[in-house]
């Protein structure tokens, strides 16, 4: 009796942990979904390879390239079932791209009123109000990075691009031939020296005329995101940029002043040309009058010339015939007879 008790239970617990090895080991994986397998808490690896041996390094500063060096692991692909032992374990992680306000704060969801608008100072000191996206999504060629090497990676990814954006708005300033008045070029056709005539730069106006060229300069920058956090910031667009509600109507009143100087400048710069084309059609005028006086007088000359090269006696007959000609022509001819 006590035998058998104790073989039945010994076979009790071998099925059990065969039932528990084989059924708790399956596991699949989902569409957009990709896996790393940790044996005791340690991924499985890709040999020695790192991820300076990925291309995706190649976006780092050169001084950042040995900071940021993470081993590459094995990734589970979807499908399935796959199988596992009890001492491994799954780590999932969505790779679908996702969207979030740049004002959202992953560790604070109710800083930046909620996560609508994100505050940021620029050249001139104005604090502003900043709406927009961010488009984003786990790059599955670093997984180390984004699984063990950062804590809370969406939040450290945000305040990485937060980051970015107020130092380039900060800094930002538009490009000088843009606030240049475009004076007319002179008659010869050369531009005319910089006279110091140009509008006064205002960081919010550059900022809203400039937003698309901010945001491919945000791609750019965080171009190498996926190489340090293992994400992807695929795309950001800044959609709005609003000044404090006291100094909105005066920004637009310097708006509206600028826009009527550059009227009157674009008008006077239009009669400059037409002043400028009606010279050139003058001056065309009279070439050709000059030239359609010259041309019967170099013909002339030409016909003299033959005439001269044929021989001696050409010429004289030539004069002689025209001279006929003229005596037909003529009413009256006095001649000079001399005694």
């Amino acid at each position: 009796m006590g035998v058998d008790w104790l073989l039945g239970l010994l076979l009790g617990l071998i099925a059990y942990i065969l039932a528990r090895c084989i059924i708790g080991g399956l596991y699949t994986v989902e569409q957009n979904e990709r896996a790393v397998v940790t044996s005791f808490g340690k991924a499985e690896r890709i040999g020695t390879l790192t991820t300076l041996d990925d291309p995706l390094s190649e976006t780092l500063p050169p001084e950042d390239r040995e900071r940021y060096i993470y081993p590459q692991v094995a990734v589970v692909g979807p499908g399935g079932p796959y199988f596992k032992w009890p001492w491994q374990k799954v780590r999932k992680v969505s790779v679908a791209i996702e969207t979030i306000s740049i004002a959202f704060d992953p560790q604070s969801p109710m800083a930046n009123n909620g996560g609508s608008v994100l505050e940021a100072v620029t050249k001139d000191q104005l604090n502003i109000g900043i709406t927009g996206q961010l488009r984003f999504y786990i790059s599955e060629r670093n997984l180390y990075a984004y699984l063990f090497g950062v804590k809370n990676p969406v939040a450290h990814i945000m305040g990485y691009f937060v980051s970015i954006l107020r130092e380039r708005i900060a800094n930002f300033a538009a490009k000088r031939a843009d606030d240049l008045v475009n004076l007319p070029p002179s008659a010869d056709g050369t531009p005319v020296a910089d006279d110091g005539i140009r509008f006064e730069g205002i960081s919010i106006n550059d900022l809203r005329k400039n937003l698309n060229d901010l945001n491919l300069r945000m791609d750019s920058e965080c171009a190498s995101s996926a190489a340090r956090y293992g994400i992807v910031l695929e795309a950001s667009l800044i959609t709005g940029m609003d000044p404090p509600p006291q100094v909105d109507s005066a920004l637009a009143a310097i708006n509206t002043a600028n826009n009527e100087v550059s009227a009157d400048i674009s008008s006077a710069q239009a009669q400059a040309d037409q002043r400028i084309v009606e010279s050139k059609k003058a001056v065309e005028i009279q070439t050709m009058k000059a030239q359609a006086e010259v041309e019967p007088l170099r013909w002339l000359s030409e016909q003299l010339r033959q005439l001269k090269a044929s021989g001696s006696d050409a010429i004289p007959g030539y004069l002689r015939n025209v001279r006929l000609d003229l005596y037909r022509q003529a009413r009256h001819i006095i001649l000079d007879l001399k005694k």
